[in-house]
């Protein structure tokens, strides 16, 4: 058997099962580490627990950001029960509202998240494996939005992309401990009001 030939049987194959089982160490690891020391936990102490050494690691996520958006594909079922629960919802303004609570949660899930996520969603850069999750995050948020205001919800002026970062804004907030419980319902009370239509007034062009 030819090289090239030995080389598309391994494609075909997929990933060995010692490379399978490297990866899913190092996102468990990684995943531990990120919930006990937030974004920032040392990459070295993650490839440790997982066993495998630091070359290892940046094999499969060459770099921070590589990691912890697979470690957020990981939890992605949790946003997906949320959203499905939210599709059941016949009023656009409460699914929106029940969207918005549910990124912030997400968002909550590691202290430090929402820094390299609000940095990914405005740098834009193809080349940070954050960018694809924000933009998914921010185009299925601009449905919801886009739905609010065809009822007559929401200020036309609003986009999807607004709510994103205000979602993260909260998350940021709630991760320094700053602001207690009452103070983030009252934070969320003012945006509430901020992206939403007066009832009985005109809807405002901007």
């Amino acid at each position: 058997m030819s090289e090239v030939e030995r080389a598309a049987e391994r494609q075909r194959r997929g990933p060995r099962a010692d490379v399978q089982r490297n990866r899913a160490a190092l996102l468990a690891a990684a995943q531990r580490h990120f919930l006990m020391s937030g974004v920032g936990a040392s990459l070295e102490a993650i490839a440790k627990e997982a066993g495998v050494g630091p070359a290892t690691l940046y094999r499969h996520f060459p770099s921070r950001e590589a990691l912890l958006a697979a470690v957020l594909q990981t939890r992605a079922d949790e946003l997906v029960a949320r959203r499905t629960a939210i599709a059941r919802l016949d009023d656009a303004a409460e699914a929106l509202e029940q969207w918005l609570r549910a990124m912030e949660d997400y968002f909550s899930a590691f202290s430090g998240l929402p820094e390299p996520l609000m940095a990914a969603a405005r740098e834009h850069r193809p080349d940070n494996p954050l960018t694809l999750p924000c933009d998914l995050l921010i185009t299925a948020t601009d449905e919801y939005v886009q739905s609010a205001q065809r009822a007559g919800h929401v200020r036309t002026s609003v986009r999807g992309y607004d709510l994103f970062l205000a979602a993260v804004s909260v998350a940021w907030l709630k991760g320094t401990g700053a602001a207690d419980a009452e103070s983030l319902d009252r934070l969320r009370s003012l945006l509430h009001t901020g992206y939403r239509r007066r009832t009985g007034q005109t809807q405002p062009a901007g």
